[in-house]
């Protein structure tokens, strides 16, 4: 009985700690996410740009003009006052949805600067941010270092 007692500690401190594997695969995860929903936007973002061209292009051409639209991969022959309408309407529903995946980048992102201070991770070749320097005048001398000057005297 005292060593299921045991058992079942263990467990349960198991499930709240999570191993160095863990912790950067979730971080991993999470930058993974934040890039699947940076491509989809830049793929929703060009279609926007398109949408604006074409309907840019529209604006000035008769409503009874023959024109071409593609409608689930066919070809379909259409008049620019029955296409107009819906490129307006898709350029619309295009820039909510661009604007709603631009809010989830940024949730990401704050995601994954609160999972880097929770569990202390640092990414290597970004560099290491200090709390704040003790002296500034070592702080300028830092800058400054490097730098070859000719004194005239």
């Amino acid at each position: 009985m005292a060593s299921d007692d045991k058992k079942g500690s263990n467990k349960s401190e198991k499930g709240k700690r999570l191993t160095q594997e863990q912790i950067v695969y979730g971080f991993n995860q999470l930058r993974q996410e934040q890039r699947n929903i940076v491509s989809k936007l830049a793929e929703l973002e060009m279609d926007l740009n398109e949408h604006r061209l074409v309907a840019d292009a529209l604006k000035e051409v008769d409503g009874d003009r023959r024109c071409f639209r593609m409608v689930g991969g066919v070809l379909v022959e259409r008049n620019v006052k029955q296409v107009f309408p819906a490129i307006l309407n898709n350029k619309e529903q295009l820039s909510k949805v661009v604007d709603a995946l631009n809010q989830k980048v940024t949730a990401k992102g704050q995601e994954i600067n609160e999972y880097r201070e929770k569990y202390n991770i640092q990414v290597r070749g970004e560099p290491v941010s200090l709390p704040s320097p003790a002296k500034p005048s070592e702080q300028q001398q830092s800058q400054t270092s490097g730098v070859l000057v000719e004194n005239k005297t």
